[in-house]
């Protein structure tokens, strides 16, 4: 398997994983529009992710990778405000696994960046 596919599968399992963990949340009214939320941030990544392989040009990978940070960041930042009202452990897997992808594209956007500038 190649690296790319290792990540778009880890971002496919992220927002399965995800999805699951809200549905026993989800009819909570306190929680249900954050919960809408969380669930269209965290399947965006691989979405997106999976348009970034097919980019136009450098500057459009690097583009759609930033939307793929971006939407990590507003699931971790969700996940957190759930852990806060105790509805989710704040040492849930799927916390850890977001905070790790977040971290793999960050440096992937730095590493893209750096490639298309060096040409």
């Amino acid at each position: 398997m190649s690296k790319a596919s290792d990540l778009e599968k880890r971002l496919i399992n992220f927002s399965v994983d995800v999805l699951t963990l809200t549905k026993s949340i989800a009819n909570n009214p306190d929680c249900r529009h954050l919960v809408a939320q969380v669930k269209r941030s965290a399947s965006s990544p691989a979405l997106n992710y999976g348009e970034a392989q097919s980019g136009e040009s450098p500057n459009d990978f690097i583009h759609k990778l930033g939307v793929v940070v971006k939407e990590l960041r507003e699931t971790h930042n969700a996940l957190r405000i759930l852990a806060g009202l105790g509805r989710i452990s704040p040492d849930n897997a799927v916390v850890s696994e977001c905070n790790e992808l977040i971290a793999i594209f960050v440096a992937s956007v730095k590493t893209a960046q750096r490639n298309r500038d060096q040409k």
